[in-house]
Parts: structure tokens; sequence; C-alpha cells
């Protein structure tokens, strides 16, 4: 080889790297990957946690990359699921819900994970909200502490309601506190309370046909649980349905009050941020909302012959026609 084509081709590979495609560059660059997992019905939790990532800067197929996993409504599936995301390698796990924010705990104690969960304190998620410890942070929906006002505006609403029944989720951890705090609220109250636990939708029917039974004046419905084929049931048997989360009036249910989920969701956007630029979650404390919604579906009411009063659809947040 001549001595000026030996320099040329130093100088050639030298010169190379800065030469490169972008494109080429980027495909060495590997993209955080964001384990995502829920039980059933992600709407709009999904699309909540994406626009919050939108907002801290974070696009799909740009900076960052999303694994997501749905149980489809069978928590039996959870398990497998949390421990492919581990298998997966994931940089962070978000998890919503008990039952998925349990099942990515057990699956791994090294992947930082961030959940909606209600009372993961009470449920043994964590240490504490100022303290998590471990590899867990997030939000907590306090779902289990709207107990008592759910039970509150049932009786506003239903005046003559003397027994509520609970669709409770025999498999989700998030069960005792749940049916705890309604319980003491219909101690309270005086509104006798009927739990029926179910593992799934194939003991809905026997569940709702117990209720009907006992007379029960309305149903609360756990919020772990898949919402149609309860909806479907309760009319049939023209229960009034009520759920501490935001999306059952808009599904068919008659009441809901919760957390603002539009702050609760996009918040999560924030601890995903965080610790990919380096903190800790034992170091983040679990955040507790500060706002809540009542809505109320008008046409549920017609359907179920309830007519609602004037204070409550006067301080209702949305009311559905």
């Amino acid at each position: 080889m001549k001595r000026r084509d030996f320099i040329a081709l130093i100088a050639g590979a030298a010169l190379a790297p800065s030469l490169w495609p972008r494109a080429a560059r980027a495909q060495q660059t590997k993209l955080p990957r964001i384990g995502v997992l829920v039980p059933a019905n992600p709407e709009p939790f999904w699309r909540l946690l994406r626009e919050g990532l939108r907002e801290h800067g974070y696009g799909e197929g740009q900076n960052i990359h999303f694994e997501f996993r749905s149980a489809d409504g069978k928590s039996d599936l959870l398990p497998g699921l949390a421990a492919e995301l581990v298998r997966l390698k994931v940089d962070i796990i978000v998890a919503w819900q008990t039952p998925a924010v349990t099942a990515a705990k057990q699956a791994t104690t090294e992947i930082p994970t961030v959940m909606v969960a209600g009372d993961p304190v009470g449920t043994g998620l964590i240490s504490s909200l100022a303290r998590p410890g471990g590899n867990i942070t997030g939000l907590s929906a306090t779902t289990a502490e709207l107990g008592a006002k759910t039970l509150e505006l049932i009786r506003e609403l239903l005046p003559s309601a003397r027994r509520v029944a609970i669709l409770a989720n025999a498999t989700d951890p998030f069960t005792k506190p749940f049916v705890g705090q309604i319980e003491r609220g219909g101690r309270s109250l005086g509104i006798a309370i009927q739990t029926l636990q179910v593992r799934g939708t194939e003991e809905f029917a026997a569940a709702f046909t117990a209720m009907a039974t006992e007379r029960a004046d309305a149903v609360i419905v756990q919020p772990s649980l898949p919402r149609k084929p309860a909806l479907e049931l309760a009319l049939k048997h023209r229960l009034p349905p009520i759920s501490p989360t935001p999306l059952f009036p808009a599904e068919g249910g008659l009441m809901s009050y919760s957390a603002r989920q539009d702050d609760l969701y996009r918040r999560v956007a924030y601890y995903i941020d965080r610790i990919l630029k380096g903190a800790k979650p034992a170091d983040l404390p679990v955040e507790q909302p500060t706002k809540y919604e009542l809505k109320i579906n008008l046409k549920a009411a017609k359907a179920l012959g309830v007519t609602v009063p004037s204070p409550i659809l006067l301080r209702a947040d949305e009311v559905i026609e």
C-alpha cells in the first residue's frame, strides 16, 4: 500500500463517526423502557400517563419505549405478566391498582416501580408515605378513605336506603381496607352492609341474586373489578350502582366520588422523570390526591327510576345526560 493511500485510510476512519447518519447513531443509543402493568380497563390511565410524559419531554420512539401488559380482567395473569417485564429488563415498572402493584412487588425488589394504588401502607406495599423504602413509590388514590363519604352520598341520593351491598374483589389485597372503611361508615350512618366477595365475573350473577334476595338498596362496586358485567347485572336487578372510580358513570354507573383522575394519572410522569434522572424510589415520598370529583349519570338514574336531588346535582363536577 502506498504511503498516501495509508494516510487517507487512517484519516477516513478517524472522521467516520462524525459522518454517520443520525439514525444510525440513534440506533446505538438504548431508549429507556417503561413497563406498564394494569389489571384491565386502562383508559384513561394509559392516555393521561402518555400526556404527562409528553409534558416532561418524553415521546415514544424518540427518547422512551413502552412495554404495555394488561391482564384483561383476569387478575391471576398479573404475576406472569410482571415476571415477563422483569425478564425484559425494563428500566421502570408502572403499576396501576393494587393487584398490579402487588404482582410487581412479588416479581422484583430491584426495578423501580411507580404505583397508583389505594392504601399502599395498609396493604403492605410500602413502609410509609413519607419514606416508602424499597423500590416502590408513586401515588395513593385514598379510595378506602372515601368509603364513608360514598355512603353519605348514597344516603343523600337515596334517603330511604337501609342496606348497601359491596361487590368486592376477593383476589385484591386492597379489599380488606376498602370494605373495612365502608363497614365503619355503615355503622355510623345506620346502614346495613352486605359484602359479597367474588373471584371473577363467573361469580357475579350469584352475587347480584343474593343482593336482590336481601333487598339491597344500592351496590358499591370495587374499582379493580370488571365494570361492564357488573353494570349490566346492576341494571338488570335495578340496583343503583356506585363506585369510587371516575370511569364508572361514563360507562353507565349512577354515581362516583373519587380523586380527580387527570391530576393523579399525569402525576405518574413526574416520578418516572425523577427516576430516569437518577432519583431512588425509596427517597421519593408517596403523594396523596388533593382534589376530588363527584360525577352523576342522569341517564342511568332515569333507567333505575331514581330522582337525583337538586343539591347533589349542583355540587356535581360532571353530570352525564
